[in-house]
Order: C-alpha cells, then structure tokens, then sequence
C-alpha cells in the first residue's frame, strides 16, 4: 500500500491494469531467491516509478485469479521516497494518487479494500 502526505492529507497510489481494465493495488511476483520485502519495494519501482521506504507488514491476501490458480499476496506500508522516469506501458497505464475515500470507492476488488482498511487501522 503506496501512501504519501498530499496537500489535503494522506494519498493512497492505485494502478490501472489495462489488460484486466481494473483499478487495483501494485503488486507483483517474485523473482527466484528474491525476499517479499524486496519482491515488493522492486515490483512498486517497475509498475509505478516509485522508489518507498517499507514499513509495517499488512494483513495477506488469499484469492484465486481468472485462470483459476491460488494467489496468496503479501502488502507493506510502503511510504513513496522518491520518484524515477515512468512511462505508460502493458501493464500498467495509469497511476493515479487519491484520498482513501475516493480510493474506496474506485478500487476494483473487495479484497483490495481490504487491505486499505488495514493500512488506515495501521496509521
């Protein structure tokens, strides 16, 4: 969970996937050998361009995706520090800061609200 303080307080970063056209969380897969942690500070960079500070561990998330395979995601508090060139691609063509009601209301799956309760509940 991407946050930063904006002008009107803190924004939570949401992604859209245009293969899934969803609005979602950033997350990713690791590589071989690689940590969570560091799966999820790298997998931040790539989709969205932001280099974070990781914080506390949020509770995980358990589903199964559109090809019917388990999928079980791990989230941190991931404070954005700072920013590298990033450009619209496949996998993600936007990323867009909001308030957390706003997020509520624009995340595509449940289980990402999930997560943003527990990220507020965090703060």
């Amino acid at each position: 969970m991407v946050w930063r303080e904006g002008d009107t307080g803190v924004e939570v970063l949401l992604v859209h996937r245009p293969r899934y056209d969803d609005w979602t969380l950033p997350k990713g897969k690791a590589d071989p050998g690689e940590s969570d942690e560091d799966t999820a500070r790298r997998e931040v960079a790539e989709e969205t361009g932001l280099e974070c500070a990781l914080g506390a561990e949020l509770p995980p998330v358990d589903y199964v995706d559109n090809q019917g395979r388990p999928k079980h995601v791990r989230y941190w508090v991931m404070q954005a520090t700072g920013e590298r060139p990033w450009a619209p691609n496949a996998e993600v063509d936007e990323r867009v800061w909001m308030r957390v009601p706003v997020a509520r209301d624009a995340l595509s799956y449940d289980r990402d609200i999930t997560v943003l309760d527990a990220f507020e509940a965090a703060r």
